[in-house]
């Protein structure tokens, strides 16, 4: 082809150019192609990478992220619950909307997809910014060269809107109760405790779970400056209780200052948390010890959290089968 630019042709070159026709092979055009350039591959979105990078920063800056951070009276407690459904949220969701909702300063409880706003004749206002949350099971395959199944987790990531967020929604405002009267028994914590079977004994100054005689021990309740932190005790106490080897059989024996110790204590905070969500109390056992710990895990591995708060999940789930069963019953 000639140049756009030329205006003449220069005869040496169209003698050069025929010589190289005549006797000489064709060149080869294909060492000449450019390559084609690489497409930039984005590193795919890490979801155990991103919730954990969101717990650690809560626990950096002060904030336990399995803290219920609104008042906890309305019809479903402190959990988070998915306005349309009226299911609450279980396992890591409930850290990942309550970190949001501290976050942020949201005073609802409930939760929503954009699709679901538009759905119930509301609209996400322009500008708010959705919390990811997950969808997580168990999927069966199997294995091409051997035959043989196995479960493999399936993890997606999708975006809910607080109510706060969203225009249009038709929520009766919540009675708000006063949670700083000296002691007085809660007449369905009462029940609840009773229920799961547990022997508790009020005794002493410290608070654990004795796997050996399958009992709990607690401080009598007037030591506890107010009810509820004897309840929010009571219910850590009991998440331990659920991990003996004839109930969930998650509890290993290991010494105060492991890392294993830490685990445990970290489930029975986050399941603490559930059942004082669901109970429609609030409260929270105070652990900061453990927090360093809890932070390292966290940095070393990504599905720590997860595992905790599944764990957690189970143990809540467990409390409150057995109970509602154990309720009928009566």
């Amino acid at each position: 082809s000639i140049p756009a630019q030329a205006t003449h042709t220069n005869t040496h070159q169209v003698a050069v150019s025929l010589k190289t026709q005549a006797g000489s092979p064709k060149p080869d055009i294909s060492k000449s192609k450019k390559r084609k350039a690489k497409k930039v591959v984005k590193p795919a979105f890490d979801m155990y990478q991103e919730v954990t990078n969101q717990m650690i920063e809560a626990l950096e800056n002060g904030v336990k992220p399995w803290v219920c951070p609104w008042n906890t009276s309305g019809g479903f407690g402190g959990l988070p619950v998915n306005y349309q459904s009226k299911k609450a949220y279980s396992g890591i969701n409930i850290l990942l909307l309550w970190s949001a909702a501290s976050k942020l300063g949201f005073t609802s409880n409930y939760w929503l997809t954009f699709k679901q706003a538009l759905d119930v004749g509301a609209n996400v206002r322009k500008g708010e910014k959705g919390t990811r949350i997950v969808f997580y099971k168990m999927l069966e395959v199997e294995d091409r060269n051997t035959g043989e199944k196995e479960n493999i987790p399936m993890l997606k990531s999708f975006v809910v809107f607080n109510a706060d967020q969203i225009d249009g929604l038709d929520i009766e405002p919540e009675i708000t109760t006063d949670n700083t009267a000296p002691f007085e028994a809660i007449e369905h914590v009462e029940i609840f405790i009773n229920a799961t079977g547990a022997k508790i004994t009020e005794q002493g100054e410290k608070a654990y779970f004795r796997p050996s005689t399958d009992e709990i021990v607690l401080p009598s309740r007037e030591r506890f400056i107010n009810n509820l932190g004897f309840y929010c005790t009571a219910l850590h106490e009991l998440t331990h209780w659920t991990g003996a080897k004839h109930r969930l059989d998650r509890i290993k024996k290991s010494r105060f200052g492991t890392d294993e110790y830490a685990f445990e204590e970290l489930i029975a905070e986050l399941g603490a948390s559930f059942l004082m969500a669901d109970l429609n109390i609030s409260g929270e056992v105070q652990h900061e010890s453990y927090i360093a710990s809890w932070l390292q895990q966290l940095k070393n591995d990504k599905r720590y959290i997860f595992k905790a708060a599944s764990a957690a999940s189970k143990a809540h789930q467990y409390l409150i089968e057995s109970t509602t069963e154990q309720q009928k019953a009566a």
